[in-house]
């Protein structure tokens, strides 16, 4: 597989539209200030800072399964980077550059323009740069691998959970699945609060200045995006250890939209804790740094909210508001369910 430049594969087929090397050199070449040596060549060169690990994540969106064939180039060309973004923010990692992989039904000019242009947006908001891909022809296929860079011993893995650590979420969550939702028919939405929760489904912010600034106070972290309970139980299962989920939160905090706040409490607890694309940071640090963890967020301009406990025991345990086990299971999403 190609890597540093966008160079053709053998059995590479004429774009109908447009050239594929037009393609790449008007929207996706630009040059690189930071990488030894970007797109061009068979591949790219990039020097981490001294004393820094690379820190590697790809991630592949395919229309139909993560978006619909209705959303705007400009966001999804944000969101395909963001997503990636997410998982460097989610390991305490500084981003430093991406490749891009594109496969596309057709060349069509106005839609790499803009997709372009959402795409380089959100890289040079946090300071990443393209350094090569591939292209090819096919069903509409993004996959873009990050590089980021952290200190030896400060990534936040999902094996470091503690007994008795606290579980924070960042932001807000089930507004993207409210979205998603509205789109399915399933749910009816006045028309700000739709495009409020399409917004979140679309153009997600990825939480990388929190990230970082959990570097010594977090113990573990994953970005949710397959939902939020599903997610935990991957660093349950990583670490070893259980979790108790309160549920006081969504009946008024932070981490609850008034959108998600009007819908029946057990549609809120479907979109909060199963509903996934919101990309928010959820981790776990020692309850000896609250205050710490609350001056990083604020500092951050992102709220947190404690929502749970890590325990020694195995298995995950949800609580509602008066304190009582809610008996019902959550899905997360499934990349090959039906």
């Amino acid at each position: 597989m190609v890597v540093g430049g966008f160079v053709r594969l053998p059995d590479r087929r004429v774009f109908a539209t447009m050239g594929e090397f037009e393609l790449i050199n008007s929207y996706f070449k630009r040059p690189t200030r930071h990488a030894v040596m970007g797109g061009g060549d068979d591949c790219a060169l990039i020097a981490p800072t001294a004393g820094q690990q690379l820190a590697i994540s790809t991630d592949m969106l395919v229309e139909g399964r993560h978006f619909l064939p209705t959303v705007d180039p400009e966001s999804l060309g944000h969101k395909a980077l963001a997503v990636n973004l997410s998982d460097l923010a989610a390991c305490g990692a500084q981003p430093v550059a991406f490749t891009l992989a594109l496969a596309l039904p057709h060349a069509d000019k106005h839609w790499a323009e803009r997709f372009s242009r959402g795409l380089y947006d959100e890289a040079q908001t946090h300071g990443c740069e393209l350094i090569g891909g591939d292209t090819t022809l096919g069903p509409l296929t993004i996959n873009i691998t990050v590089f980021g860079q952290v200190p030896p011993g400060q990534a936040l893995l999902r094996t470091a959970a503690q007994p008795g650590d606290d579980i924070y979420i960042s932001g807000q969550v089930g507004d993207a699945r409210m979205a998603l939702e509205v789109f399915r028919g399933h749910l009816s939405l006045s028309g700000d609060a739709f495009a409020r929760c399409r917004a979140r489904m679309e153009r997600p912010t990825p939480r990388v200045s929190l990230g970082l600034a959990l570097r010594g106070l977090a113990h573990a972290a994953i970005d949710v995006s397959d939902g939020l309970l599903g997610d935990l139980g991957h660093i349950l299962a990583r670490s070893g250890h259980g979790a108790q989920i309160e549920t006081q939160w969504l009946q008024g905090s932070g981490a609850a939209s008034a959108d998600l706040l009007s819908l029946p409490w057990t549609q809120r607890l479907d979109m909060a804790l199963a509903g996934g694309d919101d990309y928010e940071l959820l981790f776990t640090a020692p309850r000896a740094v609250r205050e710490q963890v609350d001056a990083a967020a604020q500092g951050c301009g992102v709220p947190v909210t404690r929502i749970g406990h890590i325990t020694q025991e195995p298995g995950l345990r949800v609580l509602d508001p008066q304190g009582q086990p809610v008996m019902r299971r959550f899905a997360s999403f499934d990349h090959f369910a039906g």
